[in-house]
């Protein structure tokens, strides 16, 4: 591959995963969070009710961090805690799922829209282009990231 083009697509790459940062950022700061607390939800909305390790193990946080974190969400009431039946030591963290909707839908409702339109313009073979970069690009990330957890 011409390193030129290389060049340029890792500056889109750069460019593109710093104005994401900021555009979250902005999103969370509207809906009066964090911008990593509200990636956590995202995370809580995607994977569903988990216990407090569970979402550790997700987001790097260190135990005494999840609290925090699960404290910040339950006085917001986006989420709330449940106690196992068998083991009431064993707590899981229940995403309420409207409430959390409600606040992060308005905030995307435009970003949602314009995003839809361009996907849209793109023919079949360059939304297969897009889903394979993509898909493969995450695959390298995992990868990556778990590598670096484990040393």
């Amino acid at each position: 591959m011409d390193s030129e083009v290389l060049q340029q697509i890792r500056k889109l790459s750069q460019n593109y995963a710093y104005t994401s940062i900021q555009m979250h950022e902005a999103v969370a700061r509207k809906a009066g969070l964090s911008g990593t607390d509200h990636k956590y939800l995202g995370f809580l909305i995607e994977k569903g009710q988990m216990t407090a390790g569970e979402l550790s193990t997700l987001t790097g946080l260190t135990t005494g961090a999840v609290t925090g974190l699960i404290d910040r969400f339950e006085k917001k009431d986006l989420v709330k805690r449940k106690f196992a039946v068998d083991d009431r030591r064993k707590v899981f963290i229940e995403p309420n799922t409207e409430n959390i909707m409600a606040l992060l839908v308005p905030l995307y409702k435009d970003f949602r829209a314009r995003s839809e339109k361009l996907i849209a313009s793109f023919s079949k073979k360059d939304l297969e282009v897009l889903e394979t970069y993509f898909s493969k690009a995450i695959e390298i990330m995992n990868e990556t990231t778990n590598e670096l957890n484990n040393k």
